[in-house]
């Protein structure tokens, strides 16, 4: 089966969990972000519940609402620093991107309609082939960027400075060499290789970018995304359990230093979220990082007075911190629920020899997701002859 396939069938599991998806979609990605708000959520439940593809699903929707959207596994980025978060993070949103969007903003403030400008002439050749390169209107350039970048207060001073030359470059003034230009980029990138005393001939005194900054970093990276008119930044994290895993066959592997180490920077990230604007963390993890005492959340607990729900309703409640995927499903995913999916399922390989569930079928399966290891999701999946994880 392809990965097309797959991701049709998965497709089709969302007739559940659309009680939840479309509740975020309007509470958090059409109001609470847009509006200056950041939030953390965390997505557990256990295997084949389903939470790899509520990921996808909410990265699918934060980009139709015009979001900035990042997605990774922990078993690809190491978790324990967070500088290695934010450069992931700056790498998939593409900067330059991004401050060509903010770009636009000195154009418009300068009285000039983007769309007049040919594609592929920067502002000031445009303002020159209209009589408009004047001392004044360069100065005004300049005043522009001032104001959009280092009189910003939400913005770090060295990431504020950075982006200032690097959309003047964008706009063809003030001139970057191409070297200077790779230089400020490697910086913000984190890159190691380049020395500090390399940025001192374009007067420029930055520190390295730690996991001590990295955050600072990130709040700046958000504001700039919302200065190109994107509503706001949403950040997926997959594979979590990870950080207790001891197997030896995964790229990563945690000591428990490194995994402290994690839960601590969660932590920080989480006392910081409220000064951030405009950025929604999600991450995801099977239940095992919840119910190990040893090594879990719970192990740390300087984060889990922090991320565990004091009350518990009898209902699912959607404006949870914790979402569990199991309860989620044992309230939402009812036997006409799971024949509706499995319909569905079905008529999209109308060729095959695959049938829909009935409801004897249906009720043994939320049965079993009662008391069984896997999700509901996953048991839809396997019942239907769809290999699903997640």
């Amino acid at each position: 089966m392809s990965d097309f396939e797959k991701h049709a069938a998965a497709a089709d599991l969302s007739c559940g969990i659309d009680f939840l998806t479309s509740f975020w979609k309007e509470k958090y990605l059409q109001e609470y972000i847009p509006n200056g708000g950041s939030k953390i959520k965390f997505i557990t439940g256990r295997p084949g519940s389903g939470k790899t593809h509520f990921l996808r699903l909410m990265t699918q929707l934060a980009q139709e609402e015009h979001f900035k959207t990042v997605s990774f596994s922990a078993k690809d980025i190491w978790m324990h620093d967070f500088r290695d978060i934010y450069v992931e993070i700056l790498r998939q949103c593409d900067i330059m991107d991004c401050l060509k969007a903010a770009s636009l903003c000195v154009i418009r403030e300068m009285g000039y309609d983007p769309a007049e400008i040919p594609e592929g002439m920067k502002f000031i050749d445009y303002l020159s082939q209209n009589g408009a390169g004047d001392p004044v209107t360069r100065r005004e350039i300049r005043s522009q960027l001032r104001s959009l970048f280092l009189d910003n207060p939400l913005l770090d001073n060295n990431f504020a400075l950075a982006c200032s030359m690097l959309t003047g470059s964008i706009l063809g003034y003030p001139i970057l060499e191409e070297q200077n230009k790779e230089l400020l980029l490697a910086w913000l990138n984190s890159d190691r290789t380049i020395k500090i005393t390399q940025l001192r001939a374009l007067g420029f005194y930055p520190s390295k970018i730690t996991k001590y900054n990295a955050r600072n970093m990130l709040r700046s990276l958000a504001e700039v995304i919302h200065m190109g008119g994107f509503p706001g930044l949403f950040i997926a994290i997959d594979d979590m359990e990870i950080l207790i895993n001891r197997t030896s066959l995964e790229a990563v592997h945690y000591t428990k230093m490194k995994r402290e180490d994690t839960y601590e920077s969660i932590r920080q990230l989480i006392d910081d979220i409220d000064s951030m604007h405009h950025v929604f963390f999600a991450y995801a993890f099977d239940r095992i990082l919840l119910d190990n005492e040893n090594a879990g959340l719970k192990s740390y607990q300087a984060l889990w007075m922090r991320i565990q729900n004091e009350i518990v309703g009898e209902r699912f409640n959607r404006f949870s911190d914790m979402v569990d995927l199991d309860r989620l499903a044992a309230q939402e995913y009812t036997p006409e629920v799971i024949v509706a999916i499995s319909k569905a399922i079905a008529i999209r390989r109308q060729n095959t020899e695959m049938a829909p569930l009935n409801t004897e079928n249906a009720r043994e399966l939320a049965a079993q997701a009662h008391t069984g290891s896997y999700g509901i999701a996953q048991l839809i999946m396997n019942a239907m002859g769809v290999t699903q994880n997640g």
